[in-house]
């Protein structure tokens, strides 16, 4: 079978040998080490074809894989030495830009700062925004439907694709690169793939949405006092600003201390240490307004109103990246400050600040000192609430007591109507918890899909969703 993969992507499409495979076999934080039976890296769509039809005929399980940046093991094989790596990274060519239709069409291996990169050499804009843009690629993007910084105007990954171009589990090819903004002819198909983790077919290429270039912006450092002010905050310059509101992160103090204790260069915008921050940033593609002064105006009503406690607001671009390196290494923070247990959950806006007087307190209960690493999307409702160790207990009890953190956080989402997931998927991290929370119907109307368009489970199998039998046995 490797010989035949071979001849299909020739001998630089295909790496066997452990030193070669090994970085594809490893999750972005360590987790999930497994080892692949090969890593293919085919170059066009009809390789990628050819290799899934070929894999087909032989029963072997394939891994779609884009840059490797996830969090949630989805896109790394397992320790069995069985599974194939498909690797999409060569796929990486920008097929065509029209400004006039406001699209780009790329290949599901292209670098997400890439396609930023293009889009601005034709003075447009694709806004999705990660920290991993450096090295994530829009068909990872895709598969998991990405967040990032700029949701509360542009929303999701999903609402910035047009069409796809996939390779079925049996070989088809499904060509819906479609450009059009309307098309009502049946089911759109591209939802079915967008979010499904690799399990429903392989992305191999998207038209995306490109919007016009943000020619003012403006960047503010906000201190409040809670999570419901940040709520109302957020409603009142929506009231006063419309669509110009591109973001609004959150940041606990304990947050902002982690990042500032472990890159002593960084500076904090303001001399007081407020409980939480805000970092906002409105955009505006006229030059007309003057944006700078009206978000100065509309910051000091909200001071007024007693909304906030103070406000930085950015002179130059150079301070507003730094109030943007402070956002920005906040995971590198936590990797460098040791131990810690993630939850990436999402709940209704305007009950934030309910999940977090629930689950603060139930986390002290558990852990006494424990550092709730709180930030997040609020124009959303996602937050990363991260827990990392206190000095009072050893790693071990701290690590042992994960699933009781775990079972709080879960709980206190769902009884505010929330997601144990927002943005990093489900992976093999969160399948069992995906069944504890998804309405059973759900459940069974993706195994039902799973089914009809991979029968034999063969593509990303054990992602996502429990193997068949699992989900059987508990009705």
């Amino acid at each position: 079978m490797l010989s035949g993969l071979q001849r299909i992507v020739g001998p630089a499409g295909l790496l066997t040998e452990p030193e070669d495979t090994a970085a594809y076999a490893l999750e972005h934080r360590g987790n999930y080490p497994g080892k692949a039976l090969a890593v293919v890296r085919p170059a066009s769509v009809e390789e990628v074809s050819q290799v899934v039809r070929a894999c087909a005929q032989r029963g072997a399980r394939l891994i779609p894989q884009g840059g490797n940046t996830g969090l949630v093991g989805g896109s790394t094989p397992d320790d069995s030495g069985l599974e194939i790596v498909l690797s999409l990274g060569r796929m990486n060519r920008i097929r065509d830009i029209n400004p006039q239709d406001n699209t780009m069409t790329v290949e599901a291996g292209c670098i997400l700062q890439n396609i930023q990169e293009a889009a601005a050499a034709q003075n447009r804009m694709f806004p999705l925004t990660l920290g991993s843009e450096g090295t994530a690629t829009i068909g990872g993007n895709l598969s998991t439907n990405a967040g990032g910084d700029q949701v509360i105007r542009y929303g999701n990954t999903r609402e910035q694709a047009l069409g796809l171009e996939v390779v079925l589990a049996d070989g088809r090819i499904w060509h819906g690169l479609s450009s059009l903004r309307k098309d009502n002819t049946g089911y759109d198909l591209k939802h079915l793939f967008i979010g499904g983790e690799g399990t429903l077919g392989v992305i191999t290429a998207a038209t995306l949405k490109l919007y016009p270039v943000a020619r003012q912006q403006a960047t503010a450092w906000i201190a409040i006092r809670s999570p419901a002010d940040a709520v109302s905050l957020l409603s009142f310059l929506r009231e006063n600003l419309g669509d110009r509101v591109t973001a609004f992160e959150i940041m606990a103090r304990e947050t902002v201390n982690l990042v500032l204790m472990h890159f002593p260069a960084m500076r904090e915008p303001l001399p007081e240490a407020a409980p939480w921050v805000i970092l906002a940033e409105v955009s505006e593609t006229s030059v007309r307004v003057p944006l700078q002064e009206e978000f100065e105006t509309v910051l000091a009503e909200a001071m007024e109103r007693d909304l906030v406690l103070d406000v930085a607001l950015a002179a130059s671009e150079q301070q507003s990246k730094a109030m943007w390196d402070i956002r920005s290494h906040i995971p590198e923070a936590q990797r460098k400050d040791g131990p810690s247990i993630k939850h990436d959950i999402s709940v209704p806006i305007s009950r934030i600040a309910e999940f977090v007087e629930v689950a603060v307190p139930a986390m002290n209960a558990i852990v006494p000192d424990i550092r709730c690493i709180t930030f997040g999307h609020v124009g959303d409702g996602n937050l990363h609430f991260n827990q990392s160790k206190p000095a009072s207990i050893s790693k071990a009890d701290f690590l042992d007591r994960a699933d009781a953190i775990h079972e709080v956080v879960h709980e206190a989402a769902a009884s505010v109507n929330g997601s144990i997931s927002a943005e990093h998927g489900i992976g093999r991290q969160k399948q069992d918890i995906l069944i504890r929370y998804k309405d059973p119907v759900a459940i069974s109307l993706m195994v039902s899909i799973k089914q009809a368009l991979d029968p034999s489970n063969l593509l990303n199998p054990g992602r996502l969703l429990p193997a068949t039998d699992t989900l059987s046995s508990q009705g």
